[in-house]
């Protein structure tokens, strides 16, 4: 990961921790629904330890726990210190019951979500068009693969103009390992919420297996930058810039909000999980859906940035398309896409099979990474018995 662009992310604006209630941005029975579902599954907590579980401060929800308990829906069954956050509180009979009609409505416990207004902002002001990478940053990135050196006049502005790249070539000439490397190249760090507001409804967006979480300690055991970076929402988890790999399993459903009839909430589709970062379809043109259809749905959002979203209810909302979108594929562009649709593809990158030298070059650094003499009659042998003689193309996977 690239350390400059973490300090430079550090040192540039965070979401602001709320001050008041209006700050959030929720409605104030949203909030309340939240901290009754919390004392419903997880028990008797603190005023503190609540404030952690929804990532807002106590003093924002202490108005609110007040006046529940006004309504009689929320006691306190213990004093551990001398102020209101560290009370312990519980939910009473007629709490109980409401919090069994919200989760009846939505399961969702956890941080308060940020209205989609909110979370709209800081995806665009996040976006990896505000990235800018220079020639020998992205060569340095490309050290541990053999590339032609010209290749560099098309990838840096791929990389830079955070628009979309389709990567051709044989199978084996490493389309995946570049797209990949494109991607943890561009690094730095994003603040995502856990999850969003939309219509009253909540989409799960953090993702731990696609989400890597910013870490609080350097490898030398010294202070991460964390640790000096400034108060933010704690609705928002920083997270390394995301890469989302899609391959053969990739359907047009899973580019929709996917809404769980039993829990009652939404989890994001792949391109909101990446967006500030990159959205891999590898293996392009193999998945379940046929290509033309994959590639329809992505028209709009490469050339007008953002993307259409429809919850379960109806209701249609906007969201900006900010990742930089990567086809892989070893069939011929041709085969799979029509002239209209490789116009609005900006950047074509074909990787061919390794030359003679580019080939001894992997040849000596795989020798080298295990630790056996290089000679290279070996190359000498594999070409004249195998290459030439059966008329095989070398790979560089080879």
């Amino acid at each position: 990961m690239n350390t400059m662009l973490q300090e430079f992310d550090v040192a540039g604006a965070v979401p602001e921790p709320p001050v008041t209630l209006g700050d959030t941005g929720l409605v104030p029975e949203s909030i309340d629904d939240l901290l009754l579902k919390t004392l419903y599954v997880q028990g008797a907590r603190t005023g503190r330890e609540l404030a952690e579980g929804l990532a807002l401060p106590f003093d924002v929800l202490d108005a609110r726990m007040l006046l529940l308990q006004e309504q009689r829906r929320l006691e306190v069954v213990a004093t551990v210190g001398p102020n209101r956050g560290s009370y312990r509180f519980n939910l009473s009979e007629a709490g109980h019951e409401r919090a069994r009609q919200a989760m009846g409505a939505c399961q969702y416990v956890g941080p308060a979500p940020v209205p989609l207004k909110l979370y709209e902002e800081w995806v665009v002001r996040q976006g990896i068009g505000n990235v800018r990478l220079t020639r020998p940053m992205i060569e340095a990135g490309f050290t541990s693969l053999v590339l032609d050196p010209a290749m560099f006049d098309t990838l840096g502005p791929a990389v830079n103009s955070a628009r979309s790249v389709f990567l051709h070539g044989e199978a084996g000439n490493g389309k995946t390992t570049v797209a990949e490397t494109m991607a943890h190249l561009i690094g730095g760090i994003i603040y995502i919420p856990y999850a969003v507001e939309i219509s009253g409804q909540i989409m799960v967006l953090f993702d731990p297996s696609h989400h890597e979480p910013a870490g609080t300690q350097d490898q030398d055991g010294g202070s991460g930058w964390l640790r000096s970076a400034p108060a933010h929402d704690p609705r928002f988890v920083a997270i390394h810039r995301p890469v989302v790999t899609a391959g053969g399993e990739l359907t047009l459903d899973q580019l929709d909000l996917q809404f769980d009839y039993n829990t009652k909430m939404y989890q994001a589709p792949f391109q909101l999980k990446a967006a500030g970062g990159v959205l891999i379809i590898d293996d392009f043109g193999r998945q379940r859906v046929p290509a033309h259809e994959l590639l329809n749905r992505w028209i709009v959002p490469l050339e007008k940035r953002y993307d259409y979203l429809s919850l379960h209810t109806g209701v249609k909302f906007r969201v900006p398309f900010e990742s930089l979108l990567i086809f892989a594929t070893n069939l011929e562009p041709e085969d799979l896409v029509d002239e209209a649709f490789l116009r609005r593809i900006q950047y074509k990158l074909y990787l061919p099979g390794p030359t003679r030298q580019a080939y001894t070059e992997i040849f000596r650094r795989v020798c080298d990474e295990r630790g056996i003499p290089f000679d290279p009659a070996a190359v000498d042998t594999l070409y004249r018995d195998y290459y030439d003689a059966v008329g095989i193309e070398p790979r560089a996977c080879h």
